[in-house]
């Protein structure tokens, strides 16, 4: 329990000023590191011929996105299918088959980084570096950027633009992705992650017998899948692993390394957010004062020179106010992570009866699938994380955990919105807060609003359609998997675990999270295909959506607050967010679970 305490705290310290940094970085406002970064940034400006003050509105900035994640996927793909070829490939790894191909493509440009293949035998350096960890790069700015635009809308601060989708772009990557991975890539190093070019190691054990040690770009690899919330691995075992994840130093760093963005998005929204309020009631206040010196007569202050702005009272006090929507929000995201972490906890620490029956000490809890050196604590921990930040890196194996424990990373890949990753968390989570003023609005007779704007059919049409996606994708190709032939074909495990296998297979994917229940034989045309379409699906539809909500609220004339105005400031509110998201989870995934982990807890706990 001190362990989980004291990791949170933490991480609670370092959030804050890195959600200030981002929010610089999305602002445009000034950081000690400019004068390097506008060099850098500059000449990638001048070969890409990007005007990075050109602004576009949420369709071109959608179609930015879309398109250049494209032409990235034809690349990645085309070096995928020609692997074989002789750089950077000392092993002699081969070309990789169609549907995998697609597979992995899909996965990694959409942040997913399911593998359907075991990296140390599937993928040359060559593909390590220019696919994997390239991509790893591009799909986490490129949901960022996605977030920063989307966060513009809602904050409207401009009223023709969100941005320009290549100067997010390369600012988040040069200023937060690069520097952040150099810093936690020598950390890990430090603490024996590999990072070199050599083969494979073939050594004789103890035991006389020979095991091969892999070798090549490693920490490179870590620092960006957990930095950027890719997951993944350079090796099929992933963080399990004494290579990828040596010591607990490395794992706290892994851990740090997962949720200090994605909280800080969260952060950083509540900033951008404050400065719109503080920028409107500047502006009030100035047209006061020039009412006041003209002795009540309407006055234009829209020509000429106006005076410097002055921040008063009223206005530091109201944009102090608006500044706490990040805080509500992070409550919100904050109960579900901690109620999660607590179950996960809990459930593995009372060890599994069927295993005490045959003779298995359970004193130390569930250990199967976990490794000794981070004990039941640090898995649960990691295990709440990965799924709850949308990493899907793993340092135990999931497949493994008791099916209470197993349901909570099941369950929040299904929410999708308990911080997230790449800042989808918090576009999702936005989702969830307009349906809860929806509904409260319903309740108190008023039309709904939110950051002074008034939410309508519009605006939550497109808001719900964003939410029923993501369980239509995970209900209806499990449907789909469990109803045919080849879907049945892949699963291992009879009963209800087999049931949690493909629910988690294709929450994964559409949560774009790429961990997994281990026991499927997913390397086929059909899981493949699928969990690709499934990946591809639940990453662009969403985001597309989103940027339409917020360029449509960015349209909208800003209302005047009355004592009629539901305040989303506050942690009540917060606890109300929390409320909806867990309603709507029982409406959608509770019959799927009832059949899944919670048929099976039952079973083991409760047997005929």
């Amino acid at each position: 329990m001190l362990q989980l305490a004291l990791t949170i705290i933490i991480f609670l310290l370092i959030v804050i000023p890195v959600g200030r940094y981002m929010y610089h970085i999305a602002t445009w406002k000034h950081t000690l590191a400019d004068p390097v970064f506008d060099r850098l940034d500059g000449v990638i400006y001048k070969i890409g011929g990007v005007d990075p003050h050109k602004g576009m509105n949420w369709k071109q900035y959608a179609l930015a996105l879309v398109g250049t994640n494209a032409v990235m996927v034809l690349i990645g793909y085309l070096i995928l299918r020609i692997q074989s070829i002789g750089a950077f490939n000392p092993n002699g790894i081969g070309n990789m088959e169609p549907t995998l191909a697609f597979n992995t493509i899909i996965s990694f440009m959409t942040n997913t980084n399911l593998q359907h293949y075991s990296g140390e035998s599937g993928l040359s350096y060559l593909s390590q570096m220019l696919v994997i960890i390239f991509m790893m790069f591009v799909s986490a700015a490129s949901g960022y950027a996605a977030c920063v635009a989307f966060i513009r809308g809602l904050a409207g601060k401009t009223k023709d633009d969100v941005g320009n989708f290549f100067a997010d772009l390369v600012r988040i990557t040069t200023r937060i992705l690069l520097p952040f991975s150099i810093v936690g890539g020598m950390l890990l190093v430090w603490q024996g992650v590999p990072q070199n070019f050599a083969g494979n190691v073939i050594v004789e054990t103890i035991e006389g017998t020979f095991q091969i040690i892999a070798m090549g770009p490693i920490a490179a690899l870590e620092i960006i899948k957990h930095l950027g919330t890719n997951g993944g691995g350079f090796l099929g075992a992933n963080s399990t692993t004494p290579l990828e994840n040596p010591t607990i130093i490395s794992n706290l760093i892994e851990l740090y390394s997962m949720m200090l963005l994605p909280g800080a998005c969260v952060i950083t929204f509540g900033k951008m957010v404050r400065d719109r309020k503080r920028q409107k009631s500047e502006d009030e206040d100035e047209t006061d004062d020039e009412h006041k010196k003209s002795g009540g007569a309407g006055v234009s202050v829209s020509g000429g020179s106006k005076p410097a702005p002055r921040l008063n009272e009223r206005t530091g006090l109201t944009a102090a106010i608006y500044g706490r929507e990040g805080r509500s929000i992070f409550a919100a995201m904050g109960i579900i992570f901690l109620i999660g972490l607590s179950v996960c906890f809990w459930s593995e620490s009372n060890g599994n009866p069927a295993l005490a029956e045959i003779g298995l000490s359970q004193s130390m809890g569930s250990m199967e699938g976990k490794e000794v050196r981070f004990g039941i604590a640090q898995s649960a921990l990691f295990t709440t994380v990965t799924t709850s930040f949308t990493t899907g890196t793993v340092n135990n194996m999931h497949d493994t955990l008791t099916p209470l424990g197993g349901m909570v990373p099941l369950l929040h890949m299904m929410l999708n919105c308990v911080f997230g990753g790449k800042g989808v968390g918090l576009m999702n989570m936005i989702m969830y807060v307009m349906l809860g003023v929806f509904l409260c609005g319903l309740m108190i007779g008023r039309t709904p609003e939110y950051l002074g704007k008034k939410v309508e059919g519009r605006e939550m049409k497109m808001a719900v359609l964003v939410l029923i996606i993501h369980p239509l994708l995970i209900l209806g190709f499990s449907a789909l998997a469990v109803g045919t032939e080849a879907g049945r074909a892949g699963i291992t495990n009879p009963g209800f675990h087999g049931l949690s296998q493909v629910l988690y297979e294709y929450s994964s994917s559409a949560a774009n999270n790429g961990s997994g229940f281990e026991g499927l034989a997913d390397n086929t045309y059909f899981w493949n295909i699928t969990a690709g379409l499934a990946m591809f699906f639940g990453r662009y539809l969403a985001i597309v959506l989103q940027l339409a909500i917020a360029w449509s609220l960015l349209c909208k004339k800003r209302m005047n607050e009355s004592i009629g105005t539901l305040k989303t400031n506050n942690i009540g509110f917060g606890v109300i967010v929390a409320f909806v998201v867990y309603i709507f989870a029982a409406l959608t995934f509770f019959p799927a679970l009832a059949l899944g982990p919670i048929a099976e807890h039952l079973s083991i706990w409760l047997p005929v």
